[in-house]
Protein backbone atom coordinates (compact mmCIF):
# COMPACT_ATOMS: atom_id res chain seq x y z
CA UNK A 1 0.00 0.00 0.00
CA UNK A 2 1.18 3.42 -0.88
CA UNK A 3 2.10 5.84 1.90
CA UNK A 4 0.80 9.58 1.72
CA UNK A 5 3.66 11.02 0.69
CA UNK A 6 4.30 8.10 -1.95
CA UNK A 7 0.64 9.19 -3.44
CA UNK A 8 1.36 12.62 -3.50
CA UNK A 9 4.84 12.57 -5.30
CA UNK A 10 2.80 10.55 -8.29
CA UNK A 11 0.53 12.54 -8.34
CA UNK A 12 2.92 15.93 -8.43
CA UNK A 13 5.03 14.00 -11.25
CA UNK A 14 2.29 13.23 -13.18
CA UNK A 15 1.12 17.11 -12.75
CA UNK A 16 4.78 18.94 -13.61
CA UNK A 17 4.91 16.42 -17.04
CA UNK A 18 1.23 17.27 -17.96
CA UNK A 19 1.70 21.18 -16.97
CA UNK A 20 4.86 21.23 -19.36
CA UNK A 21 3.01 18.93 -22.28
CA UNK A 22 0.13 21.58 -22.39
CA UNK A 23 2.38 24.54 -22.28
CA UNK A 24 4.57 23.18 -25.62
CA UNK A 25 1.47 21.83 -26.94
CA UNK A 26 -0.14 25.44 -26.76
CA UNK A 27 2.97 27.62 -27.77
CA UNK A 28 2.91 24.84 -31.15
CA UNK A 29 -0.83 26.27 -31.92
CA UNK A 30 -0.04 29.81 -31.34
CA UNK A 31 3.32 30.33 -33.00
CA UNK A 32 3.75 33.55 -31.92
CA UNK A 33 4.12 33.95 -27.96
CA UNK A 34 5.67 31.44 -25.38
CA UNK A 35 4.32 31.30 -21.89
CA UNK A 36 6.68 33.15 -19.28
CA UNK A 37 6.61 31.54 -15.43
CA UNK A 38 6.54 32.23 -12.41
CA UNK A 39 8.45 29.83 -10.09
CA UNK A 40 6.79 30.64 -6.08
CA UNK A 41 6.89 29.82 -2.93
CA UNK A 42 4.08 30.31 0.25
CA UNK A 43 5.58 30.25 3.46
CA UNK A 44 3.12 31.97 6.53
CA UNK A 45 3.91 30.02 9.56
CA UNK A 46 1.87 31.98 11.47
CA UNK A 47 -1.16 30.32 9.51
CA UNK A 48 0.48 27.32 8.87
CA UNK A 49 0.99 27.70 5.37
CA UNK A 50 3.11 26.51 2.87
CA UNK A 51 3.60 25.18 -0.07
CA UNK A 52 4.33 26.66 -3.87
CA UNK A 53 3.89 26.50 -7.40
CA UNK A 54 4.82 27.22 -11.09
CA UNK A 55 2.57 30.17 -12.58
CA UNK A 56 2.61 30.07 -16.72
CA UNK A 57 0.86 32.55 -18.55
CA UNK A 58 0.97 33.71 -22.13
CA UNK A 59 0.00 36.43 -23.45
CA UNK A 60 -0.31 38.90 -26.73
CA UNK A 61 -0.34 35.71 -28.96
CA UNK A 62 -1.55 34.99 -32.75
CA UNK A 63 -3.96 33.02 -31.10
CA UNK A 64 -4.43 33.29 -27.56
CA UNK A 65 -4.77 36.74 -26.34
CA UNK A 66 -4.25 35.35 -23.29
CA UNK A 67 -3.65 31.65 -21.27
CA UNK A 68 -2.35 30.55 -17.75
CA UNK A 69 -1.34 26.52 -17.07
CA UNK A 70 -0.85 26.92 -13.59
CA UNK A 71 0.52 24.11 -11.21
CA UNK A 72 0.49 23.98 -7.34
CA UNK A 73 1.23 22.25 -4.42
CA UNK A 74 0.37 23.81 -1.54
CA UNK A 75 -0.79 22.43 2.04
CA UNK A 76 -2.29 23.86 5.33
CA UNK A 77 -3.40 23.11 8.78
CA UNK A 78 -7.17 23.68 8.31
CA UNK A 79 -9.17 23.01 5.70
CA UNK A 80 -10.73 26.39 4.44
CA UNK A 81 -14.44 26.65 3.85
CA UNK A 82 -15.06 26.36 0.48
CA UNK A 83 -13.61 22.73 0.81
CA UNK A 84 -15.71 21.97 3.65
CA UNK A 85 -19.21 23.51 3.31
CA UNK A 86 -20.36 19.95 1.13
CA UNK A 87 -18.14 18.09 3.58
CA UNK A 88 -18.57 18.99 7.13
CA UNK A 89 -16.67 15.55 8.88
CA UNK A 90 -13.18 17.13 6.88
CA UNK A 91 -13.58 20.70 8.79
CA UNK A 92 -10.62 21.31 10.94
CA UNK A 93 -7.92 18.65 9.58
CA UNK A 94 -4.59 18.91 7.85
CA UNK A 95 -4.40 19.06 3.84
CA UNK A 96 -2.77 19.17 1.24
CA UNK A 97 -3.81 19.91 -2.50
CA UNK A 98 -2.39 19.51 -5.64
CA UNK A 99 -3.62 20.46 -8.94
CA UNK A 100 -2.83 21.64 -12.53
CA UNK A 101 -5.45 24.27 -14.13
CA UNK A 102 -5.62 26.05 -17.42
CA UNK A 103 -7.50 28.55 -19.20
CA UNK A 104 -7.54 29.80 -22.65
CA UNK A 105 -9.07 33.44 -23.78
CA UNK A 106 -8.15 33.03 -27.68
CA UNK A 107 -8.31 36.39 -29.30
CA UNK A 108 -10.89 35.12 -32.03
CA UNK A 109 -14.15 34.83 -31.58
CA UNK A 110 -14.74 32.04 -33.59
CA UNK A 111 -12.61 29.67 -31.03
CA UNK A 112 -13.69 29.07 -27.60
CA UNK A 113 -12.10 29.84 -24.43
CA UNK A 114 -11.88 26.55 -22.25
CA UNK A 115 -10.78 25.40 -18.73
CA UNK A 116 -8.77 22.33 -17.55
CA UNK A 117 -8.50 21.64 -14.07
CA UNK A 118 -7.35 18.01 -12.66
CA UNK A 119 -6.65 17.86 -8.78
CA UNK A 120 -5.87 15.91 -5.76
CA UNK A 121 -6.72 16.87 -2.33
CA UNK A 122 -5.28 14.41 1.24
CA UNK A 123 -6.90 15.95 4.18
CA UNK A 124 -5.41 14.49 7.72
CA UNK A 125 -6.00 14.31 11.77
CA UNK A 126 -4.28 12.37 14.21
CA UNK A 127 -5.29 8.71 14.88
CA UNK A 128 -7.29 8.48 11.39
CA UNK A 129 -6.67 7.14 8.24
CA UNK A 130 -6.17 10.08 5.42
CA UNK A 131 -8.94 11.22 3.51
CA UNK A 132 -7.87 11.69 0.10
CA UNK A 133 -9.59 12.31 -3.38
CA UNK A 134 -9.68 13.53 -7.03
CA UNK A 135 -11.28 16.22 -8.61
CA UNK A 136 -11.43 18.05 -12.09
CA UNK A 137 -12.79 18.33 -15.59
CA UNK A 138 -12.98 20.10 -18.82
CA UNK A 139 -15.47 22.52 -20.44
CA UNK A 140 -15.83 24.12 -23.46
CA UNK A 141 -17.19 28.14 -23.46
CA UNK A 142 -17.88 29.16 -27.30
CA UNK A 143 -19.42 32.54 -28.19
CA UNK A 144 -20.13 31.46 -32.06
CA UNK A 145 -20.83 27.49 -31.44
CA UNK A 146 -20.75 24.78 -34.27
CA UNK A 147 -22.15 21.03 -34.04
CA UNK A 148 -19.64 19.48 -34.91
CA UNK A 149 -17.03 21.34 -33.05
CA UNK A 150 -18.91 20.33 -30.08
CA UNK A 151 -19.87 16.85 -30.54
CA UNK A 152 -16.02 16.34 -31.16
CA UNK A 153 -15.44 17.67 -27.81
CA UNK A 154 -18.07 15.67 -26.80
CA UNK A 155 -16.60 12.36 -28.26
CA UNK A 156 -13.40 12.35 -26.72
CA UNK A 157 -14.78 13.07 -23.28
CA UNK A 158 -17.15 10.11 -23.90
CA UNK A 159 -14.37 7.99 -25.70
CA UNK A 160 -11.93 8.58 -22.58
CA UNK A 161 -14.76 7.78 -19.93
CA UNK A 162 -15.37 4.94 -21.30
CA UNK A 163 -12.85 2.43 -20.23
CA UNK A 164 -13.67 3.31 -16.45
CA UNK A 165 -17.81 2.18 -16.97
CA UNK A 166 -20.64 2.51 -19.09
CA UNK A 167 -22.21 5.57 -16.59
CA UNK A 168 -19.00 7.67 -16.39
CA UNK A 169 -19.67 10.11 -18.90
CA UNK A 170 -22.92 10.68 -18.44
CA UNK A 171 -22.47 11.27 -14.78
CA UNK A 172 -19.83 13.78 -15.26
CA UNK A 173 -21.32 15.25 -18.33
CA UNK A 174 -24.12 15.98 -16.40
CA UNK A 175 -22.32 17.39 -13.03
CA UNK A 176 -20.53 19.64 -15.61
CA UNK A 177 -23.39 20.87 -16.96
CA UNK A 178 -24.76 21.68 -13.44
CA UNK A 179 -21.69 22.84 -11.71
CA UNK A 180 -21.56 25.24 -14.81
CA UNK A 181 -24.47 26.92 -14.62
CA UNK A 182 -25.14 30.74 -13.60
CA UNK A 183 -28.31 30.45 -11.62
CA UNK A 184 -28.80 34.53 -11.99
CA UNK A 185 -28.74 33.59 -15.85
CA UNK A 186 -30.35 30.70 -15.88
CA UNK A 187 -27.77 29.70 -18.77
CA UNK A 188 -24.84 26.99 -18.64
CA UNK A 189 -21.31 28.69 -18.74
CA UNK A 190 -20.80 26.98 -22.07
CA UNK A 191 -21.50 23.94 -23.70
CA UNK A 192 -20.30 21.24 -20.91
CA UNK A 193 -17.70 18.51 -20.93
CA UNK A 194 -17.21 16.78 -18.09
CA UNK A 195 -16.61 17.40 -14.46
CA UNK A 196 -15.92 15.50 -11.13
CA UNK A 197 -15.10 15.82 -7.81
CA UNK A 198 -14.53 13.65 -4.54
CA UNK A 199 -13.37 10.70 -6.24
CA UNK A 200 -11.97 7.99 -4.33
CA UNK A 201 -14.50 4.94 -5.41
CA UNK A 202 -12.04 1.96 -6.68
CA UNK A 203 -8.50 2.56 -4.76
CA UNK A 204 -5.99 5.17 -5.64
CA UNK A 205 -4.74 3.66 -8.60
CA UNK A 206 -7.56 3.78 -10.38
CA UNK A 207 -9.02 7.04 -9.51
CA UNK A 208 -5.86 8.14 -10.49
CA UNK A 209 -5.90 6.76 -14.07
CA UNK A 210 -9.38 8.22 -14.46
CA UNK A 211 -7.52 11.92 -13.69
CA UNK A 212 -4.65 11.42 -16.19
CA UNK A 213 -7.74 10.35 -18.80
CA UNK A 214 -9.14 13.56 -18.25
CA UNK A 215 -5.48 15.48 -18.16
CA UNK A 216 -4.19 13.92 -21.18
CA UNK A 217 -7.71 14.16 -23.03
CA UNK A 218 -8.07 17.54 -23.18
CA UNK A 219 -5.71 19.01 -25.96
CA UNK A 220 -7.33 16.11 -28.31
CA UNK A 221 -10.54 17.90 -27.51
CA UNK A 222 -9.22 21.10 -27.64
CA UNK A 223 -6.69 21.58 -30.66
CA UNK A 224 -8.54 20.30 -33.29
CA UNK A 225 -10.97 23.27 -32.89
CA UNK A 226 -8.39 25.27 -32.73
CA UNK A 227 -7.40 24.50 -35.91
CA UNK A 228 -10.44 24.53 -37.34
CA UNK A 229 -11.25 27.94 -36.49
CA UNK A 230 -8.36 30.20 -35.56
CA UNK A 231 -8.28 31.62 -38.96
CA UNK A 232 -12.43 32.65 -39.34
CA UNK A 233 -12.62 36.26 -40.54
CA UNK A 234 -14.34 38.32 -37.86
CA UNK A 235 -15.38 42.09 -37.35
CA UNK A 236 -15.34 44.47 -34.75
CA UNK A 237 -19.13 43.09 -33.86
CA UNK A 238 -18.05 39.42 -33.48
CA UNK A 239 -14.89 40.90 -31.26
CA UNK A 240 -17.38 43.09 -29.47
CA UNK A 241 -19.79 40.52 -28.46
CA UNK A 242 -16.40 38.30 -27.76
CA UNK A 243 -15.81 40.90 -24.49
CA UNK A 244 -19.41 40.62 -23.63
CA UNK A 245 -19.90 36.73 -23.56
CA UNK A 246 -16.82 36.68 -21.25
CA UNK A 247 -18.72 38.65 -18.57
CA UNK A 248 -20.25 35.63 -17.99
CA UNK A 249 -17.03 34.13 -17.53
CA UNK A 250 -15.91 36.69 -14.54
CA UNK A 251 -19.57 36.50 -12.95
CA UNK A 252 -18.81 32.80 -12.76
CA UNK A 253 -15.49 32.52 -11.26
CA UNK A 254 -16.10 35.19 -8.89
CA UNK A 255 -19.69 34.02 -7.65
CA UNK A 256 -19.71 30.13 -7.80
CA UNK A 257 -16.45 29.04 -8.40
CA UNK A 258 -15.21 26.43 -5.65
CA UNK A 259 -11.42 26.58 -6.85
CA UNK A 260 -11.53 30.48 -6.94
CA UNK A 261 -13.23 30.47 -3.73
CA UNK A 262 -10.63 27.74 -1.77
CA UNK A 263 -7.91 29.21 -3.37
CA UNK A 264 -8.03 32.75 -1.77
CA UNK A 265 -10.03 31.68 1.66
CA UNK A 266 -7.03 29.20 1.76
CA UNK A 267 -4.30 32.34 1.45
CA UNK A 268 -3.48 31.29 -1.74
CA UNK A 269 -1.31 33.71 -4.74
CA UNK A 270 -4.17 36.06 -5.83
CA UNK A 271 -2.16 36.45 -9.36
CA UNK A 272 -2.61 32.59 -9.41
CA UNK A 273 -6.00 32.32 -8.81
CA UNK A 274 -7.29 35.10 -10.81
CA UNK A 275 -5.16 34.39 -13.55
CA UNK A 276 -8.44 32.96 -15.35
CA UNK A 277 -10.38 35.67 -15.63
CA UNK A 278 -9.58 37.65 -19.57
CA UNK A 279 -7.66 40.03 -20.19
CA UNK A 280 -10.18 42.55 -21.74
CA UNK A 281 -14.00 42.23 -21.30
CA UNK A 282 -17.16 44.48 -21.54
CA UNK A 283 -20.41 45.12 -19.86
CA UNK A 284 -23.59 46.24 -21.04
CA UNK A 285 -27.09 46.72 -19.69
CA UNK A 286 -29.90 44.62 -20.96
CA UNK A 287 -27.95 43.82 -23.77
CA UNK A 288 -30.34 41.70 -26.41
CA UNK A 289 -28.91 40.21 -29.64
CA UNK A 290 -30.98 40.81 -32.84
CA UNK A 291 -33.51 38.25 -33.08
CA UNK A 292 -32.22 35.96 -35.74
CA UNK A 293 -28.85 37.02 -35.24
CA UNK A 294 -25.69 34.33 -34.84
CA UNK A 295 -25.53 36.40 -31.58
CA UNK A 296 -28.77 35.28 -30.48
CA UNK A 297 -28.31 31.88 -31.68
CA UNK A 298 -26.24 31.00 -28.62
CA UNK A 299 -28.99 31.23 -25.95
CA UNK A 300 -29.79 27.59 -27.71
CA UNK A 301 -26.46 25.66 -26.81
CA UNK A 302 -26.62 27.16 -23.57
CA UNK A 303 -28.71 24.68 -21.57
CA UNK A 304 -28.05 21.17 -21.20
CA UNK A 305 -27.77 18.97 -24.39
CA UNK A 306 -27.83 15.26 -25.44
CA UNK A 307 -25.24 15.62 -28.08
CA UNK A 308 -25.56 12.24 -29.39
CA UNK A 309 -29.17 12.26 -29.90
CA UNK A 310 -28.73 11.39 -33.42
CA UNK A 311 -25.68 8.74 -33.71
CA UNK A 312 -21.98 9.76 -32.00
CA UNK A 313 -19.43 11.40 -34.21
CA UNK A 314 -16.85 9.36 -36.12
Amino acid sequence: MQTTDERGDAVDRFLLALQDRCCAALEAADGVARFREDAWQRTDAGANLGGGGRTRVLAGGAVFEQGGVNFSRVHGERMPPAATAHRPELAGRAWTALGVSLVLHPRNPYVPTTHLNVRYFEARKPGAEPAWWFGGGFDLTPFYPFDEDVVHWHTVARDLCAPFGDEVYAKYKRWCDEYFFLKHRNETRGVGGLFFDDLNAGGFDQCFGFMRAVGEGFLDAYLPIVEKRKSTPFGEREREFQLYRRGRYVEFNLVYDRGTLFGLQSGGRTESILMSLPPRVRFEYAYTPALGSAEACLAEYLRPRDWFANGPAR
